[in-house]
């Protein structure tokens, strides 16, 4: 896939060139995996992996932003692109939730923690407050950095990432709470940014697509395909973008990552019979794009068609990445989500969704400026 002005958000050369300009080792050191020749090896021996990067299955249509896009995008304007005020949010001690209950929480754009069959999970955990390798671009929304590492229990079974752009994967973070993380789950190279960052290579799973990785007897965290890019600074697409599905006895979840539409959701649908609860991206999006970010009526369908009894949108609400105003993923999603078979859940940042308790959730967003 050609990069676009866009990845000046999530690591193009522009976005590499200002980072040296403003202190460019430490961002080199943020933005780098250690591609060892294991890795390296692994990588090329990747059905994924053709002509020098990995490929989704269904190629890309080509991408197109004009510059007043641009001009939205690096200067949200308030009110728009991004609140005026503060957004509501809850905050739940996490660490006093009894590990028996499954249930998630969500810390805005697609952060979440995610507990299931007593396994605590970290699903692309990221609390910067820039989504972006230098700190002017990508600002976080007031009101939505209501967590720190600190508050994160004390023992993680599985850090989940689904690629390597700056909304998804928190350098600081990532550091910070390696002695509490048991096991990282990802996809092929993206192993490299944990080794680099201090990660023992026996706690890393970097798996290529349709792989179970088998936490133990009650948890299975499966790598599976997405329509996306991936890259920090200058190389692009030398890391897998995934999605997952956990399942336990008991429960099925699905977590989409980022991506374009394609028919991979119904075939995970027929492959794990449905899911308790899906996550599904919608935000950040652009007609102009949509082949790496669905629309929200895409991902309304995509929820319907993966099987979800409930589903809870995400990649909105904390970083302006796309031109759109702030609510309108919301807004959009909710209304398509009408007449579908799934319960729609819109929790405010760091509220408790029970798994499967059938509860509702106000159009918080209606009421924030």
């Amino acid at each position: 896939m050609k990069p676009t002005r866009r990845a000046l958000l999530l690591g193009s050369a522009a976005a590499a060139a200002a980072a040296a300009a403003a202190g460019g080792a430490s961002v080199y050191r943020r933005g780098t995996p250690a591609i060892t020749p294991e890795r390296r090896a692994r990588i090329e021996a990747s059905p994924h992996y053709q002509g020098g990067e990995f490929r989704p299955v269904v190629p890309h249509t080509p991408l197109r932003a004009g510059p007043d896009v641009w001009k939205k995008l690096l200067f949200p304007k308030p009110g728009y692109g991004q609140p005026l005020n503060p957004l509501p949010a809850v905050k739940t001690d996490l660490k006093s939730l009894p590990r028996g209950r499954d249930l998630l929480v969500w810390f805005g754009h697609s952060s979440f923690y995610l507990q299931l069959s007593g396994h605590r999970i970290l699903i692309d955990p990221v609390f910067s407050r820039y989504a972006s390798p230098v700190p002017f671009v990508c600002r976080a929304f007031r009101g939505t950095e209501i967590y720190s590492a600190r508050d994160l229990p004390d023992e993680i079974d599985v850090l989940a990432l689904t690629h390597d752009h700056w909304d998804h994967l928190d350098y600081e973070l990532t550091r910070e709470i390696e002695p509490r993380v048991r096991r990282v789950v990802t996809g092929l190279g993206c192993g490299g940014y944990y080794e680099a960052w201090g990660y023992p290579p026996s706690k890393i799973s970097e798996e290529d697509w349709d792989t179970e990785v088998k936490i133990d007897p009650q948890l299975s965290v499966w790598v599976l395909p997405t329509r996306h890019f991936s890259g920090r600074l200058l190389e692009r697409n030398q890391t897998q973008y995934v999605s997952f599905a956990f399942t336990t006895p008991e429960r099925r979840v699905f977590a989409s990552g980022d991506g374009g539409y394609d028919s991979r959701f119904s075939d995970f649908a027929c492959r794990f019979g449905g899911f308790d609860l899906a996550i599904i991206e919608n935000g950040q999006y652009n007609p102009g794009w949509h082949s790496v970010h669905m629309l929200p009526e895409e991902s309304a369908r995509a929820a319907e068609e993966v099987g979800a009894k409930e589903v809870v949108p995400c990649h909105n609400s904390k970083y302006c990445l796309s031109p759109s105003p702030w609510k309108e993923p919301l807004e959009r999603f909710e209304a398509e989500s009408r007449g579908r078979p799934y319960r729609l859940l819109t929790p405010r940042i760091g509220e408790v969704v029970e798994i499967g308790a059938g509860r509702s959730f106000p159009a918080w967003w209606k009421s924030a400026l």
